[in-house]
């Protein structure tokens, strides 16, 4: 099988010493944070595009992995296509341009944050500000816990992706939508029955 960057931009840490990795964690927070009130702000989309651009420049400025980020925008393709054409369809082409966009910029965002902060910290972190909610009944380190599975799922399934659409292009069924589709469904599916059984053995799903 040809080498692929798992899981692509959110497949985790990236070492390194850049001025985004020594960059204090609340601040990539609020970035985050930023890039998504971006989204429902931003009605130009020069502007989303313009966004993008500078998240794509702190990806290069920070050497996160220019093969990275291509392999992850090879598997939003589909998606992204999918979203522009039907909004092409009902509102014009400047607004599914607009929000294909908005969508690439939380996506970048969230990757610049997984790729500079170790995933222990960072679930370390979201436990302390999941912590005030202790009092409406919440668990942070749970929350944390739902955060790291959401987190290690996405390469699987991504590499799940990829070996379907071989699969497919092998057969001659790369346009077929149900040849590329139920397989990567039932792996989802399957690989959720396993993390809940694993879950459940260590008496990590029982409520209290």
């Amino acid at each position: 099988m040809r080498g692929r960057p798992a899981g692509g931009i959110l497949a985790g840490y990236v070492p390194g010493s850049s001025w985004l990795h020594r960059a204090p964690l609340w601040g990539k927070f609020l970035g985050v944070v930023a890039a998504g009130a971006a989204s429902c702000f931003l009605l130009d989309w020069k502007a989303s595009g313009a966004v993008l651009l500078v998240l794509v420049a702190a990806w290069g400025s920070a050497r996160l992995g220019w093969r990275r980020l291509a392999g992850s925008g090879r598997l939003m393709l589909p998606l992204c296509a999918v979203l522009g054409a039907f909004q092409w369809w009902q509102l014009g082409p400047a607004t599914a341009a607009r929000i294909v966009l908005n969508l690439l910029v939380c996506f970048v965002a969230a990757g610049l944050l997984t790729a500079t902060v170790p995933l222990r910290e960072l679930l370390d972190a979201v436990a302390r500000l999941a912590h005030p909610l202790r009092r409406w009944g919440a668990d942070p380190e749970r929350f944390a816990l739902a955060l790291a599975i959401m987190l290690r799922s996405i390469p699987v399934l991504a590499a799940s992706f990829d070996e379907v659409g071989d699969a497919a292009r092998a057969r001659g069924l790369e346009r077929s939508v149900r040849a590329r589709a139920l397989p990567v469904v039932l792996s989802a599916v399957a690989y959720g029955r396993r993390t809940g059984e694993a879950l459940a053995a260590r008496g990590l799903a029982d409520g209290d």
